[in-house]
């Protein structure tokens, strides 16, 4: 089958929650609006979530995977599936599943007129730190970037492919992936999606790294805006 889509699904210490992400992915895939593949990139897992990708992906020719030699961190490992994706439209979704991969039916209905489609998870299912650490954070960033953007952490993604592979990624970047597409001069837009609790393993970013981490990133951000080279060819012969 050829596919248009493929979702890269991160993945640090995720055995509890693997089995429920391979059967919402198929079942997802069953009603997707475009061919849908699944790419696992698994970021130097310590538990025993590489030897259960590659038993799910044995299985199902559609579920791919990539193993990193050690623990680099979100954004590499989003790099990481930048780089390997041949599909012109590239997903992203978070292996705890807080979100449905049946909103990326939502997201695909937006896609054609922007380059990329970012969910906003709207009735927000975590602890009361939680959300007023990310509150927090995305107001910062926000006021950093300009990108209108309410919930630019959303772990729930479309990007066009050849924009997602023109992003110079670095450490933190994963916070501004609205911010480096209009830099691109391309076009944004956040939808609501539904969001839940987590119910399996636990989560890699606490207090610290809501905050202080994203204040630091948007220097950095910053610094990349004013040296940023962005370019169009006219003509080729």
């Amino acid at each position: 089958m050829n596919h248009t889509l493929t979702v890269i699904i991160p993945v640090y210490n995720e055995q509890d929650n693997l089995e429920r992400v391979q059967k919402e992915m198929q079942a997802y895939i069953e009603i997707a609006l475009v061919p849908t593949q699944v790419l696992f990139v698994n970021d130097g897992s310590k538990d025993n979530s590489q030897q259960m990708i590659e038993k799910i992906c044995c299985s199902n020719t559609d579920f791919h995977y990539i193993l990193l030699d050690k623990n680099y961190g979100l954004s590499a490992a989003l790099k990481a599936g930048f780089d390997t994706i041949r599909t012109s439209l590239t997903g992203y979704m978070d292996a705890d599943l807080q979100t449905t991969p049946q909103d990326f039916n939502v997201l695909l209905k937006h896609i054609e007129n922007n380059d990329l489609v970012t969910g906003e998870r709207t009735s927000r299912k975590d602890s009361f730190i939680k959300n007023t650490s990310s509150k927090i954070a995305n107001g910062i960033r926000r006021a950093f970037t300009h990108d209108g953007m309410d919930d630019t952490g959303c772990p729930l993604k479309i990007i066009k492919t050849e924009y997602a592979q023109r992003i110079p990624m670095f450490r933190g970047l994963h916070r501004f992936l609205p911010a480096m597409v209009l830099l691109q001069n391309g076009h944004i837009k956040q939808v609501p999606v539904s969001h839940f609790e987590r119910i399996a393993g636990r989560g890699n970013f606490g207090v610290w790294n809501r905050l202080i981490g994203p204040l630091v990133d948007c220097f950095a951000y910053l610094w990349m805006k004013k040296k940023y080279i962005n370019y169009k060819i006219r003509k080729q012969g």
